[in-house]
C-alpha cells in the first residue's frame, strides 16, 4: 500500500506496521512497533476529520524520514 491510499487511522496504522519491517534490526522494529500502537491508542478517541487527515500526514512524513534516515546509512 502507498502512502496515497492511507484514508482511516486502521490503514495507517498497518502501514507504518510494514514500514517497520524495512527497519535494519529487530531492535528498532520492535522500538517503532511500540511506538506506533502507543500513538495509535492516544489518537483513538480523536473524532474531528482534519485533525485525522492532519495526523494522518504526519505520520506518513515522519515514517518517511525514519526509513530515509536508517536506509541511507549503507
Amino acid at each position: 500500500m502507498s502512502p496515497a491510499v492511507v484514508r482511516t487511522p486502521l490503514q495507517l496504522y498497518r502501514y507504518l506496521l510494514r514500514c517497520c519491517k524495512l527497519l535494519p534490526t529487530a531492535a528498532m522494529q520492535k522500538h517503532y512497533q511500540h511506538a506506533i500502537r502507543q500513538s495509535y491508542n492516544s489518537h483513538a478517541d480523536e473524532d474531528d476529520a482534519e485533525r485525522i487527515q492532519m495526523i494522518i500526514q504526519r505520520a506518513i512524513s515522519d515514517a518517511d524520514w525514519i526509513l530515509n534516515k536508517y536506509t541511507k546509512k549503507k
